[in-house]
């Protein structure tokens, strides 16, 4: 049973990185978008403010966050075709338009029971519970439905691709009864949540209750779940009431009422005030966003094996920097809060502690969602006395300091397996210094069947960012010295859980020995 558990956990959070590993180019890419639009960075630098510099801009930026803002399609989808045993590619296409019925069906439920939220003019739907997904208007699950759904499509496919039909319902055969099962499940959970998710969301409603009448508690709660709520990405339920609500506070302004944090602290930097209004702090979560991840990143660098530390070097650098100028944390989050759940508890405890510290120390910085470049021009033209933003930054060398220290001292003391510290045997290379594509041949396929432990023993071919991962189903028919036909660093036998170490040319591997084991069963 344990070795079953473990098994399905490898197995998901194999699956969720997969739709991540493409986040790297998304950050780099998204960056440039960032600087040549950001109004802070515009002021000095003048020369950017030009209509074709502009529209670049802003076609870099916005198209690449179409993909953040749609994470949710992006894991149904992904989760679907690397959970597929087999024809992939059909689990994919088949995923997405599940996805899309799933998301019609919720929307046209809420329009019949007359549930659907009316867009406001300045914050949309913020605060509604409700949200815009594709254009389409439904319940507000974040990346939660798309991490479900996900799992169950990939689930179903896999139990019912190889069903066949006789007669004239042999059309029906294979991956469309896959399909026609995955549109009545989508179908069933869409008008299902209709009923089910707005329990959870008073579940939700009571905790937001709970944290705005409990003082620094009630902070260390908000900054707790801020990050403790990624993995379900529910985390935005918690923080988007006080940000686009009254829960956030209320002000008057030239006799309009204007609630929320976020619209709050928008209006008083064009005010004549002294300082910030404390309902800066309901916005002050994106801190650890400025300084904690370069903490976090350092210490899997620190801690990465020696032979893998220019491949970590060059996977989380990237990821970093979308972090520090986008805000944008999930791709890092990501990988580790299932490898190394202790230290994602820790993130989350000390996320809401250095809230608190915010709220004390009276420091009303500006964060701009996280955007370091950003909140240090901002807070620089809004001045010392409104921000108090010395402090902040010695706060957050602190935590950046805090971060590596305690994130090395348990990496290294329990062994955890952050990125860098995959296991390898004794005598293996680098897992990144294999570049070149070697086109197996027909024998040499063979060859590696064979020390698979036959066709038959193969259960799951895939892979992660360097290593060959196969499913067998029993381990000890695994030959490695035949698997030495791949141009690998190694191999690694865990029970029935088979790692050839590849390198970065692994997903030829992979799709190569695939194909010709799905071609020869067939």
């Amino acid at each position: 049973m344990k070795q079953k558990i473990m098994a399905g956990l490898d197995s998901f959070s194999k699956a969720m990185v997969q739709p991540l590993m493409y986040f790297t180019v998304i950050g780099i890419v998204m960056i440039v978008g960032v600087i040549l639009t950001n109004p802070e960075i515009i002021k000095h630098l003048p020369f950017l403010d030009t209509p074709i510099i502009q529209t670049i801009g802003k076609v870099i930026y916005e198209s690449l966050m179409l993909l953040v803002n749609n994470l949710g399609a992006i894991f149904a989808i992904g989760i679907t075709a690397a959970f597929a045993k087999k024809d992939k590619h059909q689990a994919a296409i088949i995923a997405f338009m599940g996805y899309l019925v799933f998301l019609k069906a919720n929307n046209v439920m809420l329009g019949e029971l007359d549930q659907l939220a009316e867009m406001q003019p300045m914050v949309g739907l913020n605060g509604t519970g409700q949200s815009l997904v594709l254009g389409i208007q439904v319940l507000d699950t974040g990346v939660f439905a798309g991490i479900i759904l996900g799992v169950l499509f990939g689930y179903i496919f896999n139990k019912s691709v190889d069903t066949r039909f006789k007669g004239l319902m042999e059309i029906y055969s294979g991956n469309r009864f896959s399909f026609f099962l995955i549109i009545m499940a989508s179908l069933l959970l869409g008008v299902g949540l209709t009923y089910a998710w707005p329990p959870v969301q008073a579940g939700i409603n009571s905790i937001v209750m709970f944290i705005k009448e409990s003082g620094s508690f009630g902070y260390f709660i908000y900054g707790f779940l801020d990050r403790a709520l990624i993995p379900t990405g529910l985390h935005h339920l918690v923080y988007t009431p006080f940000q686009f609500s009254a829960l956030g506070g209320s002000i008057e302004v030239g006799g309009q009422t204007i609630q929320g944090a976020f619209p709050i602290v928008m209006a008083e930097m064009n005010m004549p005030i002294d300082k910030f209004s404390d309902s800066i702090f309901w916005l002050s979560t994106a801190f650890t966003k400025m300084f904690a991840y370069i903490g976090i990143v350092g210490a899997f660098i620190y801690t990465s094996k020696k032979e893998n530390r220019k491949k970590t070097i060059s996977l989380l650098i990237p990821l970093l920097l979308t972090v520090l100028l986008a805000g944008i944390t999930e791709p890092i989050d990501f990988l580790f809060v299932f490898t190394a759940p202790i230290l994602f508890l820790i993130h989350a405890i000390f996320s809401g502690l250095f809230l608190v510290l915010l709220y004390i120390l009276d420091v009303t910085a500006l964060y701009s969602g996280g955007n370091i470049i950003t909140a240090t021009l901002m807070n620089v033209v809004s001045g010392v006395e409104k921000t108090n933003y010395p402090m902040m930054y010695l706060l957050g060398f602190i935590q950046v300091v805090l971060y590596f220290v305690v994130f090395s001292f348990l990496i290294k003391k329990l062994n955890l397996k952050t990125p860098g510290r995959e296991v390898l045997e004794e005598g293996n290379k680098d897992e990144g210094v294999k570049t070149d594509y070697k086109v197996l041949t027909t024998e040499e396929f063979e060859q590696a069947i064979t020390g698979f432990g036959g066709i038959d023993n193969i259960v799951n071919i895939d892979n992660c960012f360097t290593r060959l991962r196969v499913e067998v189903k029993d381990g000890s028919l695994v030959d490695k010295e035949l698997l030495s036909v791949f141009p690998s660093s190694g191999v690694v036998v865990n029970k029935n859980n088979i790692q050839v170490i590849i390198g970065l040319k692994v997903p030829e591997y992979r799709e190569s020995f695939g194909n010709y084991v799905e071609n020869k069963e067939k």
